[in-house]
């Protein structure tokens, strides 16, 4: 058994994978509009779905807003260099509620930015999440 996927509700389906894709160097992997259903996936990730765990963005058609709720936590990924990857998100107009820096208890180096949803993602450094 595996992880395959781990699916977000959006908004703006092209919005997010700009940000996935640009923000955080994943590949859109696949796309397809589901019109009997009136929704459209996208899968996006590092590597190909046979290989690793990956994300769906669901768009809804027709709607236009979604509750986050308080039971979401986040999406980790793990970068060379947190600082650089906020700083690009920064650039391209997305929030860094938390910037790059030592966790609270730990040695370990995160930060915390925001897709175009409101969903956070983690950013952990390479090399410094299991110290």
């Amino acid at each position: 058994m595996r992880i395959l996927h781990t699916m977000l509700r959006v908004v703006d389906l092209d919005k997010t994978i700009h940000f996935y894709t640009k923000v955080l160097g994943m590949s859109l992997l696949r796309r397809k509009d589901y019109p009997e259903g009136k929704f459209t996936l996208a899968f996006l990730g590092y590597s190909p779905e046979t290989e690793s765990a990956v994300l769906e963005l669901t768009r809804n058609w027709g709607q236009d807003s979604y509750e986050l709720g308080d039971a979401y936590g986040h999406v980790a990924i793990e970068v060379e260099d947190a600082e650089a990857v906020c700083n690009r998100a920064a650039i391209l107009g997305y929030r860094v509620p938390r910037p790059a820096g030592v966790m609270k208890h730990g040695r370990t180096i995160i930060a915390f930015i925001e897709d175009p949803n409101g969903y956070k993602v983690e950013l952990i450094q390479k090399g410094t999440q299991f110290d």
